[in-house]
């Protein structure tokens, strides 16, 4: 069941990732990032037996986050508000102000953004007597919320007001008196609800209309939780006859419905369901029919915002030809521009010793460079065929992702490692595997080069090349038939220099003889390989910190002891392979741990000058980066603040290269600060569900982007290798800070 799934989610699962937050010392006000929450009362004759005071929970939501109504929707938990009152006292039922429909995706939650007032009445007994000596009254509430934008952080807080016997108490006498006028009243009459005969609808007919919504907006929600598939706007119709306003309103069954009732209770409002105004009533009413069980039809209607119309969710439009076409011609050309990039050399260096071993031999090396495209290609496809199925199943991922998991880095850096061992000569693999095997994974040139290429894919769509980033990013949001050509374009153009070598040999002449000369070379292609360990080890301690870091340096050491022992001869050799693969089981099990759990990101270095690299800045100038947040951009935005932000990641080669050279300069640190211009930096070496969201809002899907936010102005994008001058260019929009 959804509800049923995401509830324990909510409740349970995301305390581990977030922290409950609440007040230490009781107040009248508790606050968090998200919210600022504040016990109020509404007591204009002071408290007298047989009289009703009004206590109240404010919550005033910082911008994009909400909490939830009674019925939260598909996902979330209501409010929940617990008293403590003095004897003679009682609390009743909270008075719910109608809440605002908010789309999440294919499914919709009921709750309330911006500010909300939740109103409790307390009935004073008339037997109630305070002792002679009290002046005051104490009153305590505990109230648990959850809270959420794209995440959700469940938070509590304990509260304490004092309110005095004589006299009035008007702590928001608007918000009270306007909630008061406001709460729902019960809507009496012959209203019924019918089930469709395949049980996959409900119609909630009204026998009277309410004068005061009979011409102007009013919407319908489900008081009665778990029912209805909320992500389906209800469809009404108004009818009038003989004097009457009558209407029918028709909701859509969930598949995953948790309850069958035989009544349901449904709340009208004034007002649209993105913003609901004025007044509200209740009315329940029995359930005519048999509940059925049925399998949902993929969900053709989204949460519309106008009662009488609805927008598709899940149609993907086609790209018009002439985009798809520069779409292709983009990621054909980025594709055979990552043939340069650093992180791909040392894959290249392999697949060029192998060339070079088998230059006397045309046909061995057409059928190597073929078995390199179709490795290219093949993993391109594979790629992006699981980004697009994780799309279609509501995960939001990137160009890079698997590089977001130090299992898969730590991995990488093992097998480099490896393979510069053998190429340093320390062993060979058929020395310990049988042969069989040997010549089928790794003598075998077609099997050798098609390898390679899967290698090459896997080190390099991470390290997104000028020109490609469009294309990912416009690819992502195609339909299939036009996604995967994109990303078969990409492994076309990253194969084309190989796919050469298949159309003629001609140059083969033109390499050395074979000699003594390639043993050298064998062995000078190693050090690239530890170079990329090198790399893999620190994108590694990204995520995972020094002790990671230092814990999977202790286990490589142990496998390479492991491979050197299994190159050992005779009783001793035995003797040693087996104190080496317990040894290399024990590290695992021992610091296996350390390198796989993500630990919180670093803090944000804060002097972005470098030495000796053009103009000094005056410390008043000096600009320091921030981490990355929406509310950030939107903040300064409005205040009308330029911005910048380096969409960045440790394991991204390029935005690393940008940081040292583009973003070093000393002259263009001071220009930022003269335009007062605010530096955020989004960290995505981490898989990050917002700054996703942030990339597929800018129509990226892959690293670098950067991203300029002048005053007045829309966001534009910079390119992927944006010089000095590229970016004063954008920054001569603004005029100098004051």
């Amino acid at each position: 069941m959804v509800w049923g799934a995401l509830s324990l989610a909510l409740a349970f699962s995301v305390q581990a990732q977030t922290q409950i937050l609440g007040s230490k010392a009781a107040g009248i006000s508790v606050k968090t990032p998200q919210v600022e929450a504040t016990l109020l009362a509404e007591a204009p004759n002071g408290i007298e037996p047989g009289k009703t005071i009004w206590l109240g929970l404010q919550l005033v939501h910082q911008p994009h986050w909400h909490t939830y109504w009674r019925n939260p929707g598909d996902s979330g938990l209501p409010t929940e508000l617990q008293w403590t009152l003095p004897d003679g006292m009682s609390a009743g039922n909270v008075l719910w102000p109608a809440p605002q429909i908010i789309p999440i995706g294919s499914m919709a939650n009921f709750g309330y953004e911006s500010s909300v007032l939740l109103v409790t009445p307390v009935q004073i007994n008339r037997n109630f007597k305070p002792l002679s000596s009290d002046t005051n009254v104490q009153i305590k509430l505990h109230a648990n919320w959850l809270v959420c934008k794209q995440e959700c952080i469940p938070q509590e807080g304990d509260f304490n007001l004092s309110l005095p016997l004589k006299g009035a108490t008007a702590m928001a006498h608007e918000a009270f008196e306007k909630a008061i006028q406001r709460q729902a009243k019960t809507l009496s009459g012959n209203h019924i609800a019918r089930l469709s005969n395949d049980g996959k609808s409900i119609q909630f007919s009204m026998a009277q209309l309410p004068a005061e919504l009979q011409n102007t907006d009013w919407t319908v929600f489900p008081q009665t939780a778990h029912v209805i598939r909320n992500s389906v706007a209800p469809v009404i119709e108004k009818k009038s006859s003989g004097g009457a306003t009558t209407a029918e309103i028709q909701f859509r069954v969930s598949s995953e419905r948790m309850d069958s009732p035989t009544r349901m209770t449904w709340l009208l409002a004034q007002g649209k369901a993105e913003a609901p105004t004025g007044l509200q009533w209740t009315v329940e009413t029995p359930v005519q029919g048999k509940w059925q069980e049925f399998k949902d039809e993929p969900n053709p209607v989204a949460v519309t915002l106008n009662t009488n119309q609805a927008v598709s969710l899940n149609t993907l439009m086609a790209a018009p030809w002439a985009t798809w076409g520069l779409a292709l011609m983009g990621a054909l050309l980025g594709g055979m521009l990552l043939n340069l990039m650093p992180c791909v050399f040392p894959v290249l260096a392999i697949k060029l010793l192998s060339m070079t071993q088998h230059a006397d031999k045309p046909q061995e090396m057409k059928r190597s460079a073929w078995a390199f495209s179709a490795g290219v290609l093949i993993s391109f496809l594979v790629l992006g065929a699981l980004m697009l199925s994780l799309r279609a199943a509501g995960s939001q991922m990137g160009w890079g992702f698997q590089l977001q998991s130090p299992w898969v880095v730590g991995a990488l850096a093992m097998l480099f490692a490896i393979l510069g061992l053998n190429l340093s000569g320390m062993f060979e693999f058929g020395s310990f595997v049988p042969s069989s095997a040997a010549s089928f994974q790794w003598a075998n040139p077609v099997t050798n080069s098609l390898w390679s290429g899967v290698f090459a894919v896997v080190i390099a769509s991470p390290c997104t090349a000028p020109f490609m980033g469009a294309s990912l990013g416009l690819a992502i949001g195609l339909p299939a038939w036009q996604a995967l050509p994109v990303f078969m374009a990409m492994g076309l153009g990253m194969a084309l220099p190989f796919m050469a070598v298949s159309f003629s040999t001609a140059w083969v002449r033109f390499l050395p003889r074979p000699g003594a000369w390639m043993q050298t070379f064998r062995q000078f292609m190693a050090f690239p390989m530890y170079a990329t360990v090198i790399w893999l080890v620190w994108v590694l301690g990204q995520q995972v910190g020094l002790d990671g870091a230092t814990g999977f340096l202790a286990c490589l050491l142990s496998l390479a002891m492991l491979l050197w022992a299994l190159t050992l001869k005779g009783k001793f050799g035995k003797s040693m392979a087996v104190m080496t693969l317990v040894l290399f089981a024990l590290s695992m099990w021992q610091w296996g741990p350390s390198w796989t759990q993500v630990e919180p990101a670093p803090a944000l270095e804060k002097n972005l000058t470098a030495p000796n690299s053009g103009p000094s800045i005056k410390a008043s100038q000096r600009l320091n980066w921030e981490s990355w947040s929406a509310d950030k951009v939107a903040s300064a935005r409005k205040e009308g603040r330029p911005v910048f932000v380096d969409f960045t990641a440790a394991w991204c080669v390029t935005c690393q290269f940008n940081k040292k050279t583009t973003f070093a300069d000393a002259g263009l640190m001071a220009d930022f600060a003269k335009k007062n211009v605010l530096l955020l930096r989004a960290d995505w070496t981490r898989y990050d569900p917002a700054i996703t969201a942030a990339l597929n809002d800018l129509g990226r899907n892959g690293l670098p982007v950067y991203a300029w936010y002048a005053p007045g102005q829309a966001v534009s994008l910079l390119s992927e290798l944006p010089t000095v001058k590229e970016i004063q260019n954008s920054l001569n929009q603004v005029k100098n800070s004051p």
